[in-house]
């Protein structure tokens, strides 16, 4: 095994193990990691002597941060030139494949998502058939602060939170811990950061079979009794909050909602933290969160995708984009200049063309037909 490679593979037993391995870069995915991956599932469910996957990241920090942005910042085009696809739309269709893979997998996929999960993190993460949280666990999907939008599937599993949590977790970029995660429905237990070898060691010693489902059920029952007492899990931010973000959310129009979120003039440090977020992050994004769930609503998972790849190719090429990786991520002055400055001023016909699609087919037109 390639120590060097940005994923590492191996096998115990029955059990397929696929390491993210940028530990210095948080785990976050480039192009490579993400053809590598992909291939490797594909060669594992042809192997009729694999009967289970395991994914997790290098390094005790994170299990992925999210996406390489930077990449895709050098990449992308100036705003302003004619809009150069290419990079984004391979970027983006490779992830989304291997994202919708991993939700449509027949074999079970096990996800030790220890400390952070953002992004694409939460991407490889969602479709898992058996997801793992740890105390250690910050959870987001904070692309507001860049000017992009909740992707990976985002426009699936926020709609599929209780009441309107997705709407303000998508608005609002905030952190959330593992315990949230299972209110949410983006994992399924949680257990000891500490006890990830044991873990792993415990399902490569189950007693796999021929017989995928009864392996799925083989995997949730260890999972079960090796689950942290509920007592020992970290303080919950969601579900104490959940009836204020109910009332924070309830508008009809978007403006209203924003006015209300960033207007939060109480004690509470968490969704302070969220409000200043909103109030700083770019003017289009909650646009693009608000007609992308509306949209999605009612979307095959299939459709999600292709429909999240329009917008990121989209966004990719946008002003906002470059602006908020270049205040985050490249000069670092944490000061973005937004065009235009706030949500009041972005245009219907702005937000419109974000969901037409550049190319005369979509890259993903044969998801789901596989």
């Amino acid at each position: 095994m390639n120590q060097d490679s940005p994923v590492l593979f191996s096998r115990h037993g029955a059990l397929a193990v696929a390491t993210l391995n940028l530990p210095g870069a948080l785990n976050a995915l480039n192009l490579q990691m993400i053809e590598l991956l992909a291939a490797q599932l594909d060669a594992w469910v042809a192997d009729d002597e694999v009967a289970a996957v395991w994914i997790d990241g290098s390094g005790d920090k994170a299990l992925c941060a999210g996406g390489d942005v930077v990449a895709l910042y050098r990449e992308s085009t100036v705003y302003g030139e004619t809009p150069d696809y290419s990079y984004t739309t391979s970027f983006f269709s490779s992830e989304y494949r291997l994202d919708y893979r991993i939700h449509t997998y027949p074999k079970p996929i096990v996800v030790w998502g220890d400390g952070i999960v953002m992004g694409g993190g939460i991407g490889i993460m969602a479709g898992a058939s058996h997801r793992i949280v740890t105390e250690t666990t910050r959870m987001a999907m904070p692309e507001i602060t860049i000017g992009l939008f909740p992707d990976v599937g985002g426009s699936w599993f926020l709609n599929r939170m209780p009441g309107r949590l997705g709407l303000f977790l998508g608005l609002t970029g905030v952190q959330f811990t593992g315990s949230d995660a299972l209110f949410a429905g983006l994992a399924d237990r949680l257990l000891p950061a500490e006890a990830a070898r044991k873990v792993l060691d415990s399902v490569a010693a189950l007693p796999f079979g021929a017989n995928a489902e009864q392996n799925h059920q083989l995997v949730t029952d260890c999972l079960r009794e090796l689950e942290m007492p509920r007592d020992r899990w970290p303080i919950q931010k969601l579900r104490p909050r959940y009836e204020m973000i109910q009332q924070l959310t309830d508008a009809a129009t978007l403006p209203e909602v924003c006015r209300e979120i960033v207007d939060y003039r109480g004690d509470d440090e968490w969704l302070q933290r969220a409000a200043t977020t909103l109030a700083g992050g770019s003017p289009l994004t909650p646009w693009i969160v608000w007609e992308q769930l509306r949209r999605g609503r009612d979307l095959p998972l299939a459709d999600i995708f292709r429909m999240e790849l329009v917008l990121a190719v989209n966004l990719c090429a946008s002003g906002h984009f470059r602006e908020g990786v270049r205040a985050l991520l490249i000069d670092k002055d944490r000061q973005p200049r937004w065009q235009p400055d706030n949500l009041w001023e972005i245009q219907t016909a702005q937000v419109d063309a974000c969901f037409v699609p550049p190319w005369p087919e979509n890259p993903l037109r044969d998801l789901g037909n596989l």
